[in-house]
């Protein structure tokens, strides 16, 4: 599950985390024509004295099994980079909860929005060998792409689409994924979704990325997992990073992903998110991950040799879009660059970070700080807690300021609650005690369409409704609650258990039902299917 946190009040919904953008920052510097060198340095209000990053690497023992402990995540994998070499590298605890096989630097997780800066790092890979430009209009290398609007179809950018600024609604094409729906489907029906302040609104899409990547595949002439390998993970010998989950799941040493039950996690479901693959798909290990960090902390440079041109790198790493507008005059705005949270701690060093979530079973964080030359990838196996983030910032503390400046792990966990809080109107709530009764079962009963979610049947089943929606299709027993309403429980990346859906059907007057709205796919009120 992917979700931005910006700090706005709409209600996330479930594969929506995963990039959590975590710092503001200014907009780039821009230097006068001709004095291309001369860029003001980093400046900083606070020194980082000689002997405090070591001091802060050699308490990350101490760091991570506490915050194991505290989040009762099971398994957890930390790497740090210094300059041009990883420092620090291991495992905590299990790649799966009652099984002994430990992780460490080698375990390969789900990564989910972590994916979206590696990403950005193979597109600036290709607008360095001219390929594309960050510019680049969509439909000029997807010319069967469309939006609701023909003017910004045709005029929305790579670019755009990676500072998530194309105007398309908040995690647009999540919940055909979560129907089963695959890439091209989702990234067809987009076209019929609102749009809102095209380059002025920054709405998290996950499938928005996904276009703009698939745009990227086309002009390259190969598939995005393929290209991905050849212009990335192979030459940064990546060599267990993959950009399919078929790769992932044949990894032996592999941590499965959990959700919590009670006061446990258990590994309950399992993440398929090759739909989305370049927002969230890429599987990796903190070893892999560190020699990718290396290369952003060396302006795309890694061994001595060029991996990313510095040039096409820099927009990737630089404020693009305010993603975080100040809530007070002495707040600090976030901002995102093409793939990467970018901000400015308070010693007002330049960050750049990325958070990523599955609700079905992973976390991770990404921190860099390029003025000390440091930077800190932390993965678990388990549904978003706030261990991740906590585990990062307290390390970025201690790095900028030699002590952690407050307890971070209450303060993400709950931040990070809503992410995997239940969906539906009818959550806590119980029937009405003057319940109406339903109208003959028969009378609900047919074949229904959505132009957006596709086809959905209601059957009769025994002495209850069934609900048959999606590709596959899923099946969903409907619970009478009031009159021409039914509740039942939905259960996918986007909807945690829990969740406790209504859907409300309209009759005619004759008594038969012409149509059912669902209420947690009404978001952009596309939510009524009509009786086909």
């Amino acid at each position: 599950m992917l979700r931005d946190f910006t700090g706005r009040s709409t209600r996330p919904s479930l594969a929506r985390i995963t990039a959590i953008v975590l710092f503001g920052l200014s907009l780039p510097w821009a230097p006068t024509p001709g004095h291309a060198d001369s860029s003001p340095a980093q400046t900083s209000g606070v020194e980082i004295p000689p002997g405090q990053i070591e001091k802060a690497i050699g308490r990350l023992d101490e760091l991570a099994a506490d915050m194991m402990k505290r989040s009762g995540v099971p398994g957890m994998a930390v790497a740090v980079v210094q300059g041009d070499k990883t420092v620090y590298a291991k495992g905590f605890g299990v790649r799966k909860a009652g099984e002994a096989a430990p992780v460490d630097a080698d375990t390969v997780f789900q990564i989910a929005s972590l994916s979206k800066p590696l990403t950005g790092s193979v597109v600036a890979h290709q607008v360095g060998a001219g390929i594309v430009k960050w510019d680049t209009p969509v439909i000029a290398h997807l010319p069967w792409f469309r939006l609701s609007d023909p003017w910004i179809t045709d005029h929305v950018t790579i670019g755009d689409m990676f500072s998530h600024r194309s105007g398309l609604p908040d995690h647009a094409g999540d919940d055909l994924e979560d129907l089963g729906h695959g890439r091209r489907h989702v990234l067809e029906q987009l076209r019929l979704l609102p749009l809102h302040g095209f380059r002025q609104i920054y709405n998290y899409t996950n499938f928005g990325m996904t276009a703009a990547a698939e745009a990227v595949a086309q002009a390259s002439g190969k598939p995005w997992e393929i290209l991905a390998e050849e212009v990335l993970y192979e030459p940064l010998d990546m060599a267990s990073t993959s950009s399919r989950f078929a790769d992932f799941e044949k990894q032996a040493n592999r941590a499965i992903g959990h959700v919590k039950v009670g006061n446990d996690y258990e590994p309950k479901y399992q993440r398929l998110p090759d739909e989305q693959s370049p927002a969230g798909g890429v599987s990796s290990s903190v070893r892999d991950l560190a020699r990718w960090m290396t290369m952003i902390l060396q302006n795309g440079r890694f061994e001595g040799r060029e991996i990313v041109p510095e040039a096409a790198l820099l927009p990737a790493l630089t404020a693009q879009m305010i993603a975080a507008p100040s809530a007070t005059v002495d707040a600090r705005p976030g901002f995102y660059g093409y793939g990467m949270g970018v901000g400015v701690s308070p010693s007002g060093r330049m960050i750049l970070s990325h958070s990523g979530a599955f609700a079905l079973g992973a976390s991770t964080y990404v921190a860099m700080i390029p003025s000390a030359d440091i930077a800190i990838v932390v993965l678990t196996n388990a549904s978003p807690s706030g261990a991740a983030e906590a585990l990062g910032a307290s390390f970025a503390d201690l790095v900028e300021f030699g002590k952690i400046t407050r307890d971070w792990f209450p303060a993400y966990a709950a931040r990070l609650a809503s992410v995997t809080a239940p969906v539906g109107t009818l959550i806590g709530k119980s029937p009405p005690a003057d319940q109406k009764p339903a109208a003959p079962l028969a009378s609900y009963a047919g074949a229904y369409g959505n132009d957006y979610f596709g086809n959905a049947v209601i059957a009769v089943v025994g002495n209850e409704l069934e609900l048959m929606i999606g590709k596959a299709p899923t099946k969903y027993r409907l619970t009478h609650w009031n009159g021409d309403v039914f509740a039942f429980h939905p259960s996918s990346e986007n909807q945690p258990d829990g969740s406790v859906a209504a859907l409300t059907f309209e009759r005619n007057a004759g008594g038969t039902a012409t149509a059912f709205t669902i209420d947690y796919l009404d978001e952009n009120g596309l939510g009524q299917f009509v009786r086909r």
